[in-house]
């Protein structure tokens, strides 16, 4: 009886496809300083998918919609023994089946015993690189408002929104995303304007209305929680222990609010639409004193910092930030100066933080929108 002879071609094959298998494996050891381009990454959605809420890019303008798919295009696999998260990129391109896991300085996305650890931000894209950053508002990224207040665009260029004290004007308005802004500020005799900060956001999709808030206090005390977050009009307590999160399934999205620090940090997921980082902080004695604005000794003037990261914009996108991812779009204000501001006061106003009409808005709620009365405005 002969022996079968085995094929040699089959086994050459074989042999290429088990090379090309072990290539595909990365271990991005070395990229944890943090240096990402302003990615912004989530926590994938809580059960491992890592499809969920994962990176985004502060300046959306910039990637392609197949690029900003691509990054988040993983699955998650079982952790090292050392306990380091590991991603398989199912996106087509450079990364394409190759498994980046995240390096010994960040090995989690999200950090659970220690928020104020980086996190781990995973990117399928082109880049297929893996880096450590912190996970908070960042006041010179894309996308950013901070300040008095101080936007930085999609378009990468910052400037300066006034707005008017107890005012409310619509940031972002799209086909399924309104996003508005509660304007707080004062006004000192010899002003001819009012200094102002956002104190409140207002994000409204399908028929829903969150509600992220800077509570009025008296005296800043870092230890001491100054959040609101409402939900449909009811409030909503983040849990500081555990996975430190609130989140509840719409159905066609997922909302997620996730402590980011013990107190005072956030980082906000509408499924599909948008990410946001917030941060709720003080005008301190010293800002007070510098810029002048003589606030009064009992009151904290506690506002909002946020850096935005939005998904599915539409071509015609609109608001005061919203604008400025336009494909194409150039910033009428002036450059080279110290404070270039942007105008449109009257385009963007709308006659609450609940409403979703101004002049150039473009959001159509849908029938049973809730708003979310009840936020502490000055």
């Amino acid at each position: 009886m002969k022996m079968q002879r085995r094929n040699p071609r089959l086994l050459v094959a074989f042999f290429v496809v088990i090379v090309a298998t072990e290539a595909t494996f990365v271990l991005a050891q070395g990229n944890g300083n943090g240096n990402g381009n302003n990615n912004g990454n989530g926590n994938g959605n809580g059960n491992n998918n890592g499809n969920g809420n994962g990176n985004g890019n502060g300046n959306s303008n910039n990637r392609t919609a197949a690029e900003e798919a691509a990054s988040t295009h993983y699955t998650m696999l079982s952790s090292t023994a050392k306990g380091q998260e590991r991603a398989f990129c199912k996106a087509r391109g450079a990364c394409y089946f190759k498994t980046l896991v995240c390096p010994t300085e960040c090995p989690q996305r999200k950090p659970k015993k220690n928020r104020k650890k980086k996190g781990c931000f995973i990117d399928c894209s082109s880049k297929c690189e893996v880096t450590c950053k912190y996970r908070k508002a960042k006041c010179t990224g894309y996308g950013s408002l901070c300040y008095d207040p101080r936007f930085i665009g999609g378009d990468g260029v910052m400037f300066y929104f006034h707005g008017a004290k107890g005012g409310d004007f619509a940031i972002v308005s799209d086909d399924n995303l309104h996003i508005n802004a509660h304007f707080i500020g004062t006004r000192p005799a010899t002003r001819t304007r009012d200094f102002t900060w956002v104190q409140a956001l207002s994000v409204m999709f399908d028929t829903h209305t969150l509600v992220i808030a800077a509570d009025r206090v008296s005296h800043w005390d870092d230890d001491v929680d100054a959040l609101i977050v409402r939900w449909d009009g009811e409030t909503v307590t983040i849990p500081t222990d555990g996975e430190a999160e609130w989140r509840v399934d719409c159905g066609e999205r997922e909302v997620v609010v996730e402590r980011t620090d013990d107190t005072n940090n956030v980082r906000v997921t509408v499924g599909g639409l948008v990410e946001m980082d917030v941060r709720v902080t003080p005008i301190g004695a010293d800002e007070n004193r510098i810029h002048n604005y003589q606030l009064p000794a009992d009151d904290a003037f506690a506002h909002l910092e946020t850096q935005f990261r939005f998904k599915n914009l539409t071509e015609s996108v609109e608001g005061v930030l919203g604008k400025t991812y336009r494909p194409g779009y150039v910033s009428p204000v002036k450059r080279g100066v110290p404070m270039p501001v942007m105008g449109g006061e009257d385009k963007y106003r709308t006659p609450s933080l609940f409403s979703p009409l101004c002049k150039l808005c473009r959001f159509q709620p849908q029938v049973g929108l809730t708003s979310a009365q009840g936020v502490s405005e000055y």
